[in-house]
C-alpha cells in the first residue's frame, strides 16, 4: 500500500527521493490534500500552512537535512 505525501513546491530532490522510495506525491499547494499522510516543507521560515486546512498529519522540515534523511523520517514516522 502506497502512502501520499504532500510536498512543498521547489523540493524536487526530495519528491525525486521518495518516488524512488514508493511513495506517491501532491503538491501542497493543490487542493488534494484530504488523504495525504505527511506533509514536508521547506521549513525556511516561510509559514505556508497557515490556511486554515487543519490538517493531522506529521509536518516534515527539509532545511538542514537530504533527500535521503527526510525519507527515513518519514519512513519511521509512518511505520
Amino acid at each position: 500500500m502506497y502512502k501520499k505525501i504532500a510536498v512543498e513546491e521547489g523540493l524536487t530532490n526530495v519528491v525525486q527521493a521518495l518516488h524512488a522510495s514508493g511513495f506517491h506525491t501532491t503538491s501542497l499547494e493543490g487542493d488534494d490534500l484530504f488523504n495525504v499522510r505527511a506533509v514536508v516543507v521547506k521549513g525556511d521560515g516561510t509559514d505556508i500552512l497557515a490556511s486554515p486546512a487543519n490538517l493531522r498529519v506529521p509536518v516534515i522540515h527539509a532545511s538542514g537535512r537530504s533527500a535521503e534523511e527526510v525519507v527515513e523520517v518519514l519512513r519511521d514516522r509512518l511505520s
